[in-house]
């Protein structure tokens, strides 16, 4: 194994970032459709022309977060705004400004910055119209950190190093700030990753359009102690990785792009996981997507002593997807606080008895600890779940989904012993079928009923 190591504990810092210090005040563009005048009085934009020494072979601010996947987006749903904003990130003191898609919403946004069409020239503006000459200012040129020039390298450990500034896009394909690039036995443990556009770690195949050849090895990797910080869309990503070991890691601010429709967004997003341990890991600040997202076919995992914490607009903090087969533990973990993500001027309010007999939900309120769909043999043991906007537990049947297994799952034998459930707004407990099992839980404060058949609608109260 080759170990690329910080010499004695110092800090070691790789930046895909650069430092400029080249300004001009912006000129030529208008700050107002209908006015000539080029700038208001005491607005002050700085420009900045890219130097071509520092983009060999790749410039960010040219290419659009998604290019390379995007037969999977509803675009009905979608805001597309993000997807189509530059991957370059321009930083002021470590801080990055925020990315505006006309020159003239410079007027009224301060700490942002604006790309010109051909990717060559950045205009910018600061909070309280600072000069840029009396602060850091980074602009990002590289798409990663660390990562192998050809694919397949394996028995490679990484510790000790800060990653930063990272502008990949959105993934698939899944490129990290920190990349095994399909690789296997990767261990990375004690680093940083701060501010990565796309993908903090990515640690499996990369991209579902690649050959898998008959002998490669996926996965069998290592990741600990790590604390991935404000990763756009994903915090660590795998595609097809088995045999993983994810510990004590800190995983905090995940989804300022706002991409939870692209279905790659996560703190944590792993398909076809199996064999793997996740444990001792804290999730928080999750913003519209999933703590930890098991896509598929996942068997033989065990999610435990993690805190997944304060997901915000979230619609749950851990979702296991279509999987079928096998068994999937999550026990001795702490769930709290998911606001779930709806149109809350939407949710109709019921009065006296009028929702006692609806015979199907509405489906506009969510928030859930643990989101299974078309999931079987999901055990969940020895839990702390509190302050759910609508359940612990919801489930989906989606018999329909796996494509050449036959069916999918049923959602059934769930098994629910010796939890804590706490404020868990609509339900505990959401079962979409029979043979499910609940024993030796607590329900404390469960307003709206312990149990609800999701097809009836019919609540068990305690």
């Amino acid at each position: 194994m080759i170990c690329y190591e910080a010499w004695q504990k110092e800090p070691v810092w790789i930046k895909a970032s650069v430092e400029v210090s080249d300004f001009t005040r912006s000129q030529g563009w208008r700050l107002n459709h209908f006015s000539t005048d080029a700038l208001s009085e005491g607005i002050s934009i700085w420009e900045l022309k890219l130097n071509p020494e520092d983009f060999k072979g790749y410039n960010p601010f040219c290419a659009v977060n998604i290019l390379h996947d995007r037969l999977f987006l509803e675009y009905d749903k979608t805001d597309m705004t993000t997807y189509l904003n530059r991957r370059g990130m321009v930083f002021c003191d470590g801080k990055p400004l925020l990315q505006v898609q006309l020159y003239g919403q410079l007027g009224t946004q301060e700490n942002a910055y604006w790309v010109e069409a051909n990717g060559q020239t950045v205009h910018f503006r600061l909070r309280g119209d600072q000069d840029p000459g009396k602060h850091l200012i980074e602009i990002t040129c590289r798409e990663q950190c660390f990562a192998p020039e050809i694919p397949f390298l394996s028995y490679i450990k990484v510790k000790g190093i800060t990653c930063a500034h990272a502008a990949g896009g959105a993934p698939v394909p899944q490129r990290g700030s920190i990349s095994c690039y399909r690789g296997h036995h990767w261990i990375i443990e004690d680093c940083e990753v701060d501010w990565a556009n796309g993908v903090g770690i990515d640690m499996g195949n990369e991209c579902w359009h690649h050959c898998v050849p008959e002998d490669q090895i996926i996965g069998n990797t290592i990741i600990r102690r790590c604390r991935i910080k404000d990763a756009g869309v994903c915090g660590i990503a795998g595609l097809f990785a088995q045999n993983l070991l994810i510990e004590d890691n800190v995983i905090e601010g995940t989804g300022w792009q706002k991409m939870e429709l692209s279905w790659e967004a996560g703190g944590m997003k792993i398909h076809n996981c199996t064999n793997s341990l996740i444990r001792r890991n804290i999730f928080t600040r999750t913003f519209r997507a999933d703590h930890l997202w098991l896509d598929c076919n996942n068997e033989n995992n065990r999610i435990t002593q993690n805190l997944f914490l304060v997901g915000i607009e979230q619609r749950e903090a851990v979702f296991i997807e279509c999987t079928r087969d096998g068994v999937n533990l999550i026990d001795n973990n702490i769930f709290w606080n998911v606001e779930g993500r709806f149109d809350a001027g939407k949710v109709q309010e019921e009065t006296g008895s009028s929702g006692w007999y609806k015979m199907e939900e509405d489906g506009i309120v969510n928030g859930y600890a643990i989101y299974a769909e078309g999931t079987d043999h999901l055990y969940i043991a020895n839990n702390l779940i509190g302050k759910c906007r609508s359940a612990g537990y919801f489930a989906k049947a989606v018999a329909f989904r796996m494509h050449g297994n036959l069916r999918g799952g049923t959602s059934r034998d769930a098994r629910f012993i010796n939890n804590i459930f706490y404020e868990c707004g609509e339900a505990a407990i959401k079962m979409p079928t029979e043979k499910n099992q609940a024993e030796g839980n607590l329900y404390v404060s469960m307003n709206g009923g312990v149990f609800k058949n999701t097809i009836s609608g019919s609540p068990l109260l305690s």
